[in-house]
Parts: structure tokens; sequence; C-alpha cells
């Protein structure tokens, strides 16, 4: 009987256990995973001493990338407290409790990522010091922290000591009981017992995404004047509903309420496009609340976040930590709008007011309302919230104790009684949710139970209704169809120059509605029309399945063709339903003529199509947004063996040929059509320790950085692709020759600043391979150059961060940092007198400066940091 067993449980996720050894890896952990480890039987229920618990992994194995395709790998939370509280593996005298902990298993990298994601997951803000940095006074910033400790029962406890975790290289590690695994390769591990092994591969194949372990239907939504379309009431672990959240319709325009798992699914069931969403009301970031956010970057704009500093500062802390990245960096995905908390903001025409809510992360709840005939419709969305028996209990008059004030807990009473026409409210019981009872004298129109997996009882069915995926509640009806205005707004964005009464000569054409699956046109017909996508979204797919994209509204499918009269190149089908604006081929190509646009359409179409079928475009970027840079790039060649140097200002895309990427002499990349490079500096700041020489006579489009950086779909994928990159070297030892080489050992157990450190090595080993390749004086200055404003940058994070949490060598490690940043300035004059760059020997200076600085002042630092909650 064979020994170790593997299933696949979706895509992208596997099970690998090991009876004998009593082991069970998840491999793989993106969003909802426990979902479908329900739905195979993977985690069931059993009982054992009259106590029933569940069954379930002991161990996850990680994503070597924590992105892929666009979504988190790697989201261990639900699986963690599945493991800790509904296993019982940390519950006193409980059957599951054995001792053993659950094991992370994975790179140094992503182990460090994860912990530091789940301990911002159970605290979120983890200190006064922090809940101060994000707006609160200091009187609320201590109440907040005495309700954060009542919740975790006294303390704040890193992940590490619930945790224990496992560092996987290229040689085998022992697992438990004789079973051992190794990295393969990127993404591709082999775990061992005795004589038997098996493979695993981590890598999602393009064009897949992460399935959604629940089917949802379609649906075709009325776009009414304040409307709220119910997207989910279940919670994380519902195996049949999405985790609770709203969508709400105001004036023709889309805003969500949280971003739960599987997302893009919700939006596709609905007919909505990415696009076509205005911004999103955010209440926590917990990960059923939260780990759909990177769907919402995959628009062709940064979408409008609204969420209270508190909240937006845990949010963006909890990414940072998962993505190894500055909370800053948020900004760059999403236009974010604070909100005050128990106050009205007026957004055109939409109030809102968020509200607190007690809970172990920053939560606020909303009210929405807007002026009708009577006086305001009002819609209430309470997720999450705590139960007030439970709340009662956490109130004490000695301030020096966890809990809350009386003044609190009446504060928050009185806030969840608000009536409303509409009010959704989570009753998931427990420590940290609600209960109907609070409910049941509530003068709201209608109260909804959400946020549980559980059938309603009796007594709740008398409390609150029910609503199913994608019912509508209309709370001012339209008076007429806002997609006429979507229409005309699509196509003045697209026709900037044309007069307005000749954009409404196209405005009067029908909009036509296509059921889930039907084909708008196909390959190789005839363009009868050209249909400008208004709402949902359509895939583009070739009949030989060589490339997919999905497209979203703003979308102008046919143009071409119908202007060459011309058969189509690509099959176009709708994703769920779509609505579009269908122009008749024959009065479309009128209108061109008599605009005189065939020249400037027929000049960009070609490079838009060549960019629609990359990887890097080919998901929801705009049809106005590709004409955009279509208009923008320019070709260039490289002849064979001519080193490629793109400078600051663009971003290659290959179009046809071969570029190597080395690092010295060693190729560890080949980049063809449709691949990309020059990211690192031109979008992320960084000098590239790559270089790149042209295998073969080489075309390729340079298309404006400042342009892609502004699309936060194209910037999400270069952020992806670099870190894969940065991943295949430092953890795979693909690399030939790293003269500066990152080792473990080198961590301060800090994750933003053990990722800045290794951005120093990338850039010290860019400046050793510059000189030890012959290149100029001015090349390795601007390498240089580019490394003292980053130190600059890094030693301010620290030094930052050592005043907030009072280090006492905070002074003396300050006066060593300007030590170091003299020198390198000195070492590059030094540089700029030499007659070649060769002559300096800089490689004991870097290593010196860089290794002996982190091994000796940067790790004073770490232990007392972490003791005070920083990690």
């Amino acid at each position: 009987m064979s020994s170790l067993r593997k299933i696949e449980v979706t895509t992208g996720v596997w099970w690998v256990e090991c009876p004998s050894a009593d082991l069970r890896v998840l491999c793989g952990c993106p969003a909802d995973v426990v979902k479908h480890l329900m739905k195979r039987g993977l985690i069931a229920s059993t009982e054992r001493g009259g106590i029933t618990y569940e069954t379930g992994p002991s161990a996850i194995l990680l994503s070597d990338v924590m992105v892929q395709n666009g979504s988190f790998a790697n989201l261990g939370e639900f699986p963690v407290l599945q493991m800790l509280y509904r296993q019982g593996m940390l519950l006193p005298n409980h059957p599951g409790n054995t001792g053993a902990k659950p094991l992370l298993i994975g790179s140094a990298e992503q182990v460090r990522a994860q912990l530091q994601y789940i301990y911002r997951g159970n605290y979120g803000l983890i200190s006064e010091e922090e809940l101060i940095d994000a707006g609160a006074t200091p009187e609320t910033a201590r109440e907040l922290m005495r309700m954060k400790l009542k919740f975790a029962f006294g303390s704040i406890r890193h992940p590490g000591e619930l945790l224990d975790s496992l560092v996987v290289e290229n040689d085998p590690v022992p697992v438990k009981n004789g079973v051992t695994i190794k990295r393969v390769r990127l993404n591709v591990f082999e775990f061992r017992h005795g004589d038997e092994t098996v493979l695993v591969d981590l890598n999602l194949p393009p064009f897949e995404t992460y399935e959604c372990p629940y089917p949802l239907g379609f649906y075709n939504m009325p776009r009414e004047y304040f409307s709220v379309v119910h997207s989910g009431e279940g919670d994380g672990w519902d195996i049949n509903r999405p985790a609770m959240g709203s969508i709400l319709m105001f004036q023709g325009r889309v805003f969500l309420i949280d971003a739960g798992p599987n997302i893009l699914s919700t939006l596709d069931a609905l007919g909505i496009g990415v696009n076509e969403i205005e911004g999103i009301f955010h209440t926590h970031s917990h990960d059923d609340h939260f780990a759909g956010l990177t769907t919402l970057i995959r628009a062709d704009h940064r979408i409008k976040y609204y969420a209270t500093p508190l909240v937006r500062a845990s949010v963006a802390r909890k990414i940072a930590a998962l993505l190894s990245i500055e909370p800053s960096a948020f900004a760059d995905y999403f236009e974010c709008h604070d909100l005050v908390e128990d106050e009205w903001t007026d957004i055109e025409g939409l109030e809102i007011k968020p509200v607190f809510s007690p809970h172990p992360v920053e939560t606020t709840i909303f009210q929405f309302r807007t002026p009708w005939e009577d006086g305001y419709r009002t819609y209430a969305h309470f997720a999450d919230i705590c139960r007030l028996e439970v709340l009662k209990g956490f109130v004490t008059d000695d301030d020096s104790k966890p809990g809350i004030s009386a003044a609190t807990y009446d504060r928050v009473a009185k806030a969840y009684a608000v009536p409303a026409q509409v009010k959704k409210v989570d009753v998931g019981g427990g420590l940290i949710h609600g209960d109907a009872n609070d409910f049941r004298e509530d003068k709201s129109g209608k109260v909804i139970l959400a946020h549980t997996a559980l059938k309603h009882t009796v007594a709740q069915k008398a409390i609150g209704s029910t609503a199913s995926f994608g019912t509508v509640d209309t709370l001012i009806p339209s008076n007429h169809d806002f997609i006429w205005r979507s229409a005309y707004d699509l196509l003045m964005s697209y026709f900037p120059d044309i007069a307005h009464h000749q954009i409404r000569v196209l405005l009067n054409n029908p909009v036509v509605t296509f059921n889930p699956g039907t084909i708008l046109v196909k390959e190789r017909a005839p363009a009868e029309a050209v249909f400008l996508l208004l709402s949902g979204s359509v895939e583009a797919l070739h009949i030989d399945g060589g490339s997919r994209s999905v497209l979203s509204a703003g979308a102008m499918i046919g143009e071409l063709a119908a202007l060459l009269e011309s058969e189509m190149t690509e099959t176009y089908r709708a994703i769920g339903f779509v609505k579009a604006l269908r122009i008749a081929a024959p009065f479309y190509r009128e209108f061109v003529r008599r605009n005189e646009l065939l020249a400037s359409i027929t000049r960009i179409f070609e490079n838009r199509q060549f960019l629609q079928r990359t990887w890097l475009f080919g998901e929801v970027v705009s049809t106005r947004t590709l004409n955009r840079i279509a208009k923008d790039m320019t070709l260039t060649r490289f002849q064979m063996g001519e080193v490629v140097d793109i400078g600051p200002e663009s971003v290659a895309l290959v179009v046809g040929g071969a570029v190597g990427r080395y690092l010295g002499d060693h190729c560890v990349e080949t980049l063809v059509s449709g691949d990309f490079f020059g990211e690192e500096l031109a979008i992320f700041w960084t000098p590239s320790m790559f270089r790149l020489r042209a295998l073969i006579a080489t075309d390729a489009y340079l298309l404006p950085a400042g342009l892609l950086a502004g699309i936060p779909s194209v910037r999400w994928k270069l952020f992806e692709a670099s870190g894969k990159r940065m991943s295949a070297i430092f953890e795979s030892g693909t690399a030939g020759r790293v003269l500066l080489q990152w080792h473990d050992d080198y961590r301060v157990d800090v994750v933003r600043l053990d990722t800045q450190h290794r951005r120093l090595f990338e850039q010290a080993n860019a400046i050793l391979d510059a000189i030890e390749s012959g290149r100029g004086v001015a090349e390795v200055q601007s390498l240089m150059s580019a490394m003292i404003e980053y130190a600059r940058y890094h030693f301010g994070e620290e030094e930052a961060l050592m005043l907030r949490h009072q280090y006492p060598e905070t002074d003396a490690h300050r006066g060593r940092h300007a030590a170091l940043i003299s020198q390198l300035e000195s070492l590059k004059v030094e540089v700029e007198a030499a007659d070649s760059p060769q002559d300096i020997d800089l490689l004991p200076v870097l290593k010196e400066w860089l290794v002996s600085h982190i091994l000796t002042e940067d790790r004073r630092y770490s232990g007392f940091l972490n003791a005070k909650g920083v990690f």
C-alpha cells in the first residue's frame, strides 16, 4: 500500500498525505481554499470523547511567489484558524490538541511574509504608536488597545508562538516522521517517504485562475437610481455562498462594500465588468472581506478606496506584509479617500457614515443615504459586529485592564439600533460576531441576517429576512436608463476631439444585451457591426486556443474589421450578461469618413491588437487605455549581440527576436515575443542587477513608463513578474554568479527592512556587474547614485522605527548611517576620478558596507523591535 497520497483539490492546489507519518499537507493556499477542502471531504466533521470537531491539514506548503495570474497565492489566515480552533490544535483538553502546532512550509521569504500577514490579520494595528501614526488621538489609541487586548485574551502574540515553520531549499529537509521535502525548481516540490516520491507543481498555467468553490449562476442587474445588490450573505466557512458583501448602485455608478474571495466570479455572475466599478467601501482587513482586493487592481484605472484612516492603515499593512512592500505602495493601486468616523460624507449625492464596531482589527460598519420624496432612503451594512452580551462582559471601570468603558458600550449599542429602510447584519455569533437577538426590537423596514454558514433558527427567522445571491432591494427606482450616460462618457473618451453632436449620432444606435456564453462575433466571419462594451465582461479567443484576454467596459469590438470590410481575427464571447452599443458597420464607416478618423484609427490598431494579445495587457485594459499606449509606443531594433539599454523612462515589450537576461556571463532567462523588460528601474525605481543582450536581431516596442505606472492592472502584473524573477534567483539558486549573495542569516526579522536589505544587495550587485563587464564611468556612477538615494530612504525607515519605539541606541545608529552614506559618496568620487571603474576594487568595500552593517549594527535592533511587536 502506498504511503504517500496526492490529490488535486482544485486548480493550483494539491493535497499530500502520509497517514503513517500523521502528516496532511495543503499544497497551495489561495483564497477560500478551506471551502474547497470541505467540498472534497478533506475537512470533515468527526467526534471523539463526546467532542465534535473537524479533520483537516496539519501543514501548509506555500507558493514560492505570492501572486499568480493576478491573485494572492498564499492566504493562510483561514486554514490556520481552522487548524487552531476547528481542529482544536490550540484548545486545552481538546482531542485535536496533541501538542503539535500547525506547520508552514516554504521559502524563507514566504514563510516570514505569511507569519507577518497572519499577525496583521489577527490584530491589525498592534500598538498605541501605530494607531496614533494612523490618525487616532492618544486617548482613542489607549482605549482601542484595551479592547484589542481583551479580544486577544490579554496579550498580543506573534504567530511564531502558535505555529511552526520549515524553510525549504534545494536539498531535502525533514518534515515529520520520515517524510522529507525539497524544491526541484521554482514552485515545484518533491515529497519523499522511504522509496516513494510525489511531485507537486504549484505554478498556475497561463490564463488560468484559482477556481470559485461554489456556483453562482448569472443575473442581469438593473441599474437603479439607488439600490442594493446582495452579493454575499455567508462567511469564511460557508461552502455554498460568498462571504458577506453588497454592491451599491447609485445613479448608474457601481460601488462595492468589501471585496471578499472570488469577487471576480461575483462580478461576472452579476454582469459587472471590473472597469465599471467606481469605488469600494471597506469595513476591515479579515480575508473574507479583503482577499478580493487584487481583483480590483485589474481595472484600467485606480478604483476609489473609501475607509477611515485606521481601517486603511490596517489593510495597507496587511497587504504590505503579504507582498513585502511598503504600506505606502497601497496608494499606487487605489485612489484613497479617507472617511471620518461618525460623520456623514457626501460623495456626489451619496452620503456615507462609517461607524466604529468592536472587532479584533480596525473595523467600521456603514450607513448610506440619499434624499428622496419623503426624506432620506437609507441602507445600513453591519459587518462585522459584536454580540452585545459579549461586549457587555468587556466593560470595566479599571482603564489599566483589558476591556472597554461603559460609554463605549453605550455608543456601540446605540449605533447598532439605528433604523434604516434596509439593514444587513452579521449574526455569526461567537466571541467576535453578532447575534440576531440584538435586533429583535429593530425599527428598520427590513433586517437581513448574514455572515453565517448555519441555517437560521426559527427564532432568527422571526427576527430577520434572508437575501439570496443576486437579489436586489431598490431604495429609489430609476426613471431613466443610466446605461446611456455610460455610453456617452465612453464615446467622449474614445473620440475626445469629435463634436458632441457627432457623438450623439453614434449614441442613437441600439443597446443590445447578450446572454452569458453568447458569441458576439466569430473569428473569420465578416464584421457586420461594431460593439462598444458598456457593462459586463467579454473574452477574446483564438480558435487555436493560443491566447485569451478579457475585456470590460470601454472596449471597442470589431472596429477595424468593420472599417476595412475584412474578417474578424478573434472570437468574442460574453462571460456573463453583457450590454453593448451596437453600431452597424456601414454606419460606422460613414461616421469615420465624415470625421476623417480612418488614418488615426488604422495607425494605432495594429499596435493595440499586439498589446491586447500579450499577457501584460490582455486582461481588462479598455480600448481607450490601449489607444493611449498605442499612440505613444515606438518600435526599435537591437542587433544580434547588442547590449540592450532602454534607459529609465520606458518599459520594452518584445515583438520578435530574443533578448537574454544575464547575471555576469550566465543567461538566466530568455525573453521572446510578448515578454517585457525594464520595469525594475522605470516603474519601481530599482536599478536592475541584470544585463540584457540581444541573442538575435530583435524588435521591441518602447512603452512610456509614466503611463504604465498609472494603470493598476499593468503595474500589478509588472510587480508579479518582478517578484517571480527575484524568487527564481534568490530561492532557487539559478543565478550563475551573484557577487554579493544574500543569505537567510542576514535577516533582521522585520519584513519590510529585510526586503529593503535585499534590494540593496541587488543594487550592489548591479554596480559590481557593471564594473566587471567593462561598462563606463557614467553608468557605474548612475548606479551608485541610485544606491545612495535608496540607502538614504532605507536608513530613514530604520531610524523612524527606532524613534517610534524608543530604541536606546538610535543616536549611535543614526551616526553610523551618516558615516555609511559618506563612505558611499566618497567611493563615487573615486570612481569619477579613476581612468576606469575597473581600477577600483569595490567588492570588499561593498561587502563590508552591507554585510558587516547588517550583521553587527542592524541585528542589534532586531530583538528589540520584535519584542515591541514589530516583525
